[in-house]
């Protein structure tokens, strides 16, 4: 029987829903859902504000449906009229919908792929198996496939979102919905359904009735704990699941115990991330670290549990190897029932040692059951060597199917996670770099070339030649008698902290340093010194003072993070002197497995520049950057510091490493996953499985299929970057003539946006601006975005793309080519249809657009009191909104998302419960800023209502639009 059969209908069905008998399983769940939050609200709120969330409900979705102005009218009416608590409980409402169908969406795309690899006997797009025949087609064997695993690296990066807005407890009441979700698809008796909807009941009713915001903002220590949970639901069981299976399709057997090289490993910001983060300092470092190490070793010690109850084969049904034999003996266990029981017994000795361990590196007590005093394992590598004597007596005494059940996963765990779990990246602003070599030099009374150095005032050159001779000093710049500023104090401790989780937890635990704003060469050498002076590179020298060669690993990676257009079209030359350098190149040689790292910005070049000009600037720099580098013959890692957001790089991770440019990924690829990103994409074993497996497919696609550019002709490949070329100067020029040419821009940017609201809401550890007042050049990149998605204007997706696009096909680029609008119109289809670049951009673009609602922008422009500006800037917007819609017609010659119908219906039905959101939160707004207008002081409790309504108005909307942060 059907869950669906035993619940009976609560009243949030109406004629519309019951229109069409042939609705697919996503509906079916999402009325559902719907229907049991409607009836938690009803029991809980009474019906008199159930009735009004009626209303409003079914006016909305018909006016979505069917364009009707009245039921629109009616709507707005409903929504104006509310009470301060009616407002409350009907945002609410709204919200925990979007949360339901967004989990009734999620797992219908799960179903969805897993019906297709049930009825096809292809392999689908982005599976490993389609990856694999993919490559063989093109002549690459599975044998080169593992070769190239051997020196690969592909890192997802955790990073701290501060425009994350939901609460662990809500993600939690999603995780267990979603189980019950996946039974419902099950063949179920009249009692298991009866107790499924029951449970389904429950979590919803504990959903309606759990706090949505939070009271307090979020510390750096909750954004760890938020991160760490993603291991233990997901990536601990998804990442060894992935490699088993890619051992699988490359040929190994199942009684083989060799592993694949660990080409996937995981990273994280969160507590190493200072820039423009004054919360994060050494005690949050070790604090992240602590806890990583924690839940790894909670992990490990429950499998090495689990497979010690697991493994009871006997000496006298099967024979052990006389390593095995060896590992028995020397285990503490000397229960006369196990005798005759190596495996398990040489587990018990493994399972002390790890205890052992876990209390070493944790200074907690974290063993399962009782055990005795062992030797800690001194590295990962000796706990991997004992888990491997096992897996080998396995196979060579004809026991090889036993390892795939538990110790394969978790011997690739080991070599995965070490003891470390994830690396943690330090990122500082190179500006504060500055500030403190300035104190340090001026402490120390440091003379260069017979002048003493104030380094703030040196120019770059000189800068340059004091660093590199400090480099070569066994002289201390740092003394421990010396009183420092604050600032100065709190960098070298977590500088110093980092040395000395190093040192705890083995050199993988931090591998990076990523520099905020690199300008100047002299900003990544800045960093080296600073290193040096903490303990992070080592000093040794020989009898001689000569300093000793650099060691595998010594160090931090020194990253360079280019940003802004400017600092991408400066950075390749900065690269080009970095690795002449000969300190430097032989730090990359010997240190860094002659691989250097650069890490790319999408979030400030396109606030800078605007969508178009910050892709096209991406592209370019990645190209010259890879020329940089095969001139040095050094293996280019590039970083690309994504968001959620189309305007921040987001969209699918699997085409947009396939639109990289040629050459450019070559195995290696850092790339961060923020906020909501991370909660869509991994929020069980199931979905991250799916979704790692994708970047995975995507990166050996890339590096070892023909990349579609490489089979086009030069002429065509330079006819299409000098158009785009001139496509991303002239959308620059429309875009920085909105944001920073236009009188008012910033009164209307602050006043139609819930910018100010945004920054006082408790979701995230990160101020929402760098430098305190209203200048567009201090806002952070992200919350920036976010107001723009709030307000469904969205323009860091779109603007200037259409003036660039229509005056291209008008005017051409001003040059007597001779082409005509036809023919420049036909080469931009077919730029869309053959150059994976071009086509990524307009698709996500086109994705934008379709959120975009010029009709609620408007009404959030009633907000701004200047009557002029709100006219003329919100005219400039949307009449560009016009030209670029109808520009991505000219091209695709067919309607928004029309070949995708898939998304196009999702969003329909979300926008539905979306709308009213965006309706309402202008209503408040309206209120609270016309009190102020009044010059009343609201009440605290008047006050308290407000912000919180438009919160969780706040919240509905981004949980809607799903990628907006």
């Amino acid at each position: 029987m059907k869950i669906t059969q035993s619940l009976q209908p609560t009243g949030t069905r109406d004629n519309v829903d019951n229109a069409s008998t042939d609705k697919n399983e996503m509906q079916q769940d999402i009325r559902l859902l719907g229907r049991i939050l409607g009836a938690a609200i009803r029991e809980s709120e009474g019906q008199p504000i159930f009735d009004i969330i009626e209303t409003v409900r079914r006016a909305a979705v018909r006016f979505k449906r069917e364009g009707i102005q009245q039921e629109r009218d009616t709507m707005i009416e409903k929504l104006t009229a509310l009470s301060d608590d009616q407002a409350n409980t009907l945002s609410r409402a709204f919200s925990y919908f979007l949360h339901l169908a967004n989990l009734a969406e999620d797992r219908d795309q799960q179903k969805r792929q897993r019906l297709r690899l049930l009825s096809s006997n292809d392999a689908q797009i982005g599976t490993l198996g389609h990856t694999l025949a993919e490559l063989e087609r093109h002549g690459v064997q599975r044998n080169q496939v593992r070769d190239f695993l051997a020196k690969t690296m592909i890192v997802p990066v955790l990073t701290a979102h501060p425009t994350e807005v939901q609460r662990k407890s809500t993600l939690d009441l999603h995780r267990h919905i979603s189980q019950c979700l996946v039974a419902i698809d099950s063949r179920l008796t009249e009692e298991e359904s009866h107790q499924l909807a029951l449970e389904l009941t429950g979590y919803i009713k504990t959903l309606w009735l759990t706090r949505m915001l939070r009271f307090n903002k979020l510390t750096v220590n909750d954004e760890i704990e938020n991160a760490v949970a993603y291991f233990s639901t997901t990536f601990l069981k998804a990442i060894p699941n992935l490699y088993t299976t890619f051992a699988r399709n490359l040929g190994a057997q199942p009684d083989n115990a060799a592993l694949v090289s660990t080409f996937l490993k995981m990273g994280s910001w969160i507590g190493g991330d200072r820039d423009g983060n004054p919360n994060v300092n050494a005690d949050t470092l070790t604090h992240a670290m602590n806890r990583h190490a924690t839940t790894l070793f909670e992990y490990y010690l429950a499998q090495v549990h689990l497979l010690g109850s697991e493994l009871s084969l006997s000496t006298s049904l099967t024979q052990v190897s006389p390593e095995l034999a060896s590992l028995s003996e020397i285990s503490p266990d000397q229960s006369r029932h196990r005798l005759d029981e190596p495996y398990r017994r040489a587990l018990i000795g493994v399972y002390a040692r790890l205890a052992a361990t876990a209390k070493h590196l944790t200074a907690h007590d974290l063993a399962l059951r009782n055990t005795v005093a062992a030797d800690p394992y001194n590295e990962p590598a000796e706990f991997a060597a004992d888990l491997a004597v096992i897996a080998r007596s396995l196979c060579d005494n004809h026991a090889g199917a036993v390892v795939p059940l538990r110790l394969q996963e978790l011997q690739q765990a080991v070599a995965v996670f070490g003891f470390h779990l994830a690396a943690l990246d330090l990122r500082q602003s190179s500006d504060v770099h500055e500030r403190i070599l300035t104190e340090l030099y001026q402490r120390a009374a440091i003379k260069h070339n017979g002048q003493p150095v104030q380094y703030d005032q040196l120019d770059e050159e000189q800068k340059i030649a004091v660093l590199l001779a400090e480099l070569d000093d066994s002289r201390p710049l740092v003394s421990p008698w010396q009183q420092y500023s604050e600032e100065t104090r709190k960098e070298l401790a977590i500088l110093q902290a980092a040395a000395s989780v190093r040192r705890h937890y083995g050199h993988n635990a931090i591998t990076q340093y990523i520099v905020s704003h690199t300008e100047t060469l002299s900003d990544l050498l800045e960093v080296l010194v600073l290193q040096q002076e903490t303990g992070l590179i080592s000093q040794q020298r020989d009898d001689a003072g000569q300093r000793l060669p650099v060691a595998p690993g010594d160090g931090l990676i020194v990253v360079p993070l280019f940003e802004t257009i400017p600092d991408l079209e400066a950075g390749p030359a900065i690269m080009d002197r970095w690795l002449s350098l000969p300190q430097v190149r032989e730090r990359v040689t010997h240190a860094q497995d002659n691989i250097q790292e650069v890490m790319l910005g999408y979030s400030d070049s396109n606030k800078d520049g605007g969508y178009l000009t910050s892709n096209w600037s991406l592209y370019n720099a990645e190209l010259q950057l890879l020329e940089v580098f095969r001139r040095h013959d050094v293996r280019l890692r590039l970083f690309h510091g994504r968001g959620g957001s189309v305007g921040r790089g987001g969209g699918s991770s699997f085409d947009a490493i396939l639109a990289q440019p040629p050459g450019t990924v070559d195995g290696q690829i850092r790339l961060t996953e923020q906020g909501e990103v991370i909660q869509s994409k991994y929020k069980n074993a199931e979905s991250g499985r799916i979704n790692l497996e994708l970047l995975v497919s995507a990166t050996l696609l890339s590096s070892l299929a023909p990349h579609e550019e490489t089979r086009k002709d030069a002429d065509t490949m330079q006819r299409y970057t000098q158009a785009m070329a001139w496509l991303s100067d002239a959308a620059q020029h429309a875009y920085r003539r909105l944001v920073y040419d236009t009188p008012g821009f910033v009164d209307y940017f602050f006043a139609a946006t819930p910018i100010n609201e945004i920054a006082g809401l408790n979701i995230g550890s990160r101020p929402a601006s760098r430098k305190k007042g209203q200048r567009i050049e201090d806002l952070r990149a992200i919350p920036w975005g976010f107001s723009w998605a709030q307000c469904r204007l969205m323009i860091t997706g779109w603007y200037g793309v259409g003036t660039a696009i229509d005056t291209f096909i008008r005017l051409g680029t001003g040059k007597d080519d001779g082409s005509t609008q036809q023919s420049r119109t036909q080469l931009l289809r077919d730029m869309a249809e053959h150059w994976p670049f071009f086509q990524t951009v307009l698709s996500n673009m086109e994705m934008v657009l379709a959120k975009t609602d010029m009709d609620i922008g408007r009404q959030y422009s009633e907000l701004v009191a200047d009557q002029e500006i709100r006219r003329s800037i919100f005219g400039m917007i949307e009449q560009e909104f016009g030209l670029t819609r109808d520009a991505l017609y000219s091209i695709k010659q067919q309607d928004l998302l029309a070949d995708n119908p898939t998304l196009k219906a999702a969003l329909q039905e979300r926008f539905a419960y979306t709308d009213p959101l965006n309706y309402l939160q202008v209503e408040v707004i309206r209120r609270q800023r016309a009190l102020e207008d009044a010059q009343q002081e609201p009440s605290k409790l008047e006050q308290m209502r407000s912000q919180r309504t438009i919160h969780l108005t706040i919240n509905g909307i981004a949980t809607g639009l799903r990628n907006s942060g």
